[in-house]
């Protein structure tokens, strides 16, 4: 049974994700990158430990975080956008071989639905992901390291664009013009749905699984945002025409959310 849970990364989801997880009954404890943040979280109530991966290894007290622990939930964002040169491959097998050292077996990764390709289509978890740039590359490697491990029984959970709290994406679009991929569906997943998935799955303890976490709603971008944004006084960002050729968009759906964890969606992003 999982009574004590490490978070890795007290971050947008993880903060909030911790306190659900505490007023379940769970122990729970997690990693910021640094001291001062250890200590802010110390005095909100969350046990939190400084813990810095880097491509060269990991410094802080990653040996005080990982000890004792059923279950480890990692949210450790890649930030392949920011810094495109980055080795998160290099990162993740740094934290991987701390992982191996411990007891602990069960972990969940959160990924993104970034792996799968546009080329794809409507995908699901039966889908092999096609990288089409070198962040989807890494981001399916780091998967496959920490699924293929012979000491771990891992969960990979592959989200969908984050949105709630204060983060909507049509804060960036807005009043922004001749944008791409109008036509595309978005795929996304509210805080809400992402915290209800991840408790469902400890709760269920179904590892050694892929779920596929973006809410079954897909507008074409278009629409979704122009819709967003007058609902928040925003002037509605506008899209290029495409022509009668047009490609073919991914379309990112669930088979097992349903069929393993009978978890229903409860937030339309």
């Amino acid at each position: 049974m999982i009574k004590k849970i490490a978070i890795a990364g007290l971050g947008w989801l993880g903060q909030p994700f911790s306190r659900h997880l505490q007023k379940l009954g769970y122990h729970v404890k997690g990693s910021v990158t640094s001291i001062e943040k250890a200590g802010v979280m110390q005095r909100n109530g969350i046990e939190a430990f400084p813990v810095e991966l880097s491509e060269n290894g990991i410094s802080g007290e990653v040996e005080a975080f990982l000890n004792e622990v059923d279950c480890l939930v990692i949210l450790i964002p890649p930030g392949l956008r920011k810094n495109t040169g980055a080795d998160h491959v290099a990162k993740m097998a740094h934290f991987l071989a701390e992982i191996e050292k411990v007891s602990v077996q069960k972990v969940i990764l959160v990924s993104s639905t970034s792996v799968y390709s546009d080329k794809q289509g409507e995908v699901t978890e039966k889908d092999i992901p096609i990288a089409e740039n070198d962040a989807a590359r890494q981001l399916i490697e780091v998967e496959k390291l920490f699924f293929t491990s012979e000491k771990l029984n891992t969960t990979i959970v592959r989200f969908g664009g984050l949105v709630g709290g204060k983060r909507q994406p049509v804060h960036y679009l807005a009043g922004r013009k001749d944008l791409n991929n109008g036509n595309a569906p978005v795929n996304l997943i509210h805080r809400e749905d992402c915290i209800g998935i991840l408790s469902e799955i400890i709760k269920k303890e179904a590892f050694g699984h892929i779920f596929n976490a973006v809410a079954p709603f897909h507008p074409l971008k278009k629409h979704y945002y122009t819709q967003k944004a007058t609902a928040l006084n925003l002037d509605p960002p506008s899209y290029s025409e495409e022509n009668n050729d047009a490609p073919v968009y991914k379309k990112v759906t669930s088979v097992n959310i349903p069929n393993i964890l009978g978890y229903a969606f409860k937030q339309q992003p």
